[in-house]
């Protein structure tokens, strides 16, 4: 039984196909982005990791080089349309782009502005962007790519404390689709994942914001956020990176313009 549960882990990193590909990773130093970074990096891929922390960037490399694996960092901020074209110059168009930069900072209604409203869109959704626009028309010219945008269930789910944020999230599914069907006939595949509640440093963010609006203990509202899971917990990032490079593999050769939802059955519709 050893043996063969052997075979089948070894056989697991094979059948994906991505050994060889090139991938471009943005949010690549913490949570979502970095287990993306680890899983394609595991199956062989040759991996670029964006953040615009150049020290965050270096903590994760140390991280990796712990298991074995590497990355080449690449310290830019994508709110920034013309560092990011520049960035992807130097790369050049890759196989993959996995989308996971930028977060919209969660604010209790009455904070809400216009500031904090194009804060959001900034964060979120442009950095999102200037990075599929800076590869996805080489993409289309060679043929071949993958792209897979990182999104949230936010938004889907109206939430007051995530209207600027589930603004962008809107924004960027419809984008996303837009675009898979633009290139479809391109050798182009794009898709969205929606992660709901996963354990990232975003998760006490937002229970920051969700302390200043109600005035309940930090505790409470989190056991009452895992309360509302039906699978009765948080999801890991390691399991929206699983999904994210399957998506990026010639595997999923015939998904595109797909949302897929990963939230342990919170918002479960058909």
């Amino acid at each position: 039984m050893r043996k063969l549960a052997g075979v089948a882990e070894l056989r697991s990193h094979v059948e994906l196909e991505l050994s060889g590909k090139t991938a471009v990773v943005t949010g690549a130093s913490k949570g979502i982005g970095l287990a993306c970074v680890e899983a394609l990096a595991r199956e062989g891929a040759v991996v670029v990791g964006i953040s615009r922390d150049a020290g965050n960037l270096a903590k994760a490399q140390e991280k990796l080089a712990a298991h074995g694996l590497s990355f080449q960092p690449e310290a830019v901020d994508l709110t920034d349309a013309d560092a990011t074209r520049a960035v992807f110059e130097r790369i050049g168009v890759p196989d993959i782009l996995i989308n996971c930069a930028g977060a919209a900072r969660r604010t209790p209604v009455d904070e809400l502005d216009s500031t904090a409203l194009h804060a959001a869109m900034n964060a979120k959704y442009f950095t999102y962007m200037h990075a599929t626009e800076a590869v996805i028309r080489g993409m289309a010219e060679r043929g071949s790519g993958a792209v897979v945008n990182v999104v949230g269930q936010g938004g889907r789910a109206a939430n007051p404390l995530h209207i600027g944020g589930g603004a962008a999230n809107a924004a960027l599914m419809l984008a996303s689709v837009g675009y898979a069907k633009a290139y479809a006939g391109q050798g182009v595949r794009v898709n969205v994942i929606n992660p709901g509640m996963t354990r990232t440093s975003r998760v006490d963010e937002g229970l920051e914001a969700a302390v200043r609006a109600t005035g309940k203990p930090k505790d409470e509202l989190l056991q009452e956020m895992v309360r509302e899971i039906p699978m009765g917990r948080a999801g890991e990032p390691r399991e929206v990176a699983d999904v994210a490079i399957f998506l990026a593999s010639p595997r999923a050769s015939y998904v595109t313009a797909s949302i897929i939802t990963m939230d342990g059955a919170t918002t479960a519709g058909i």
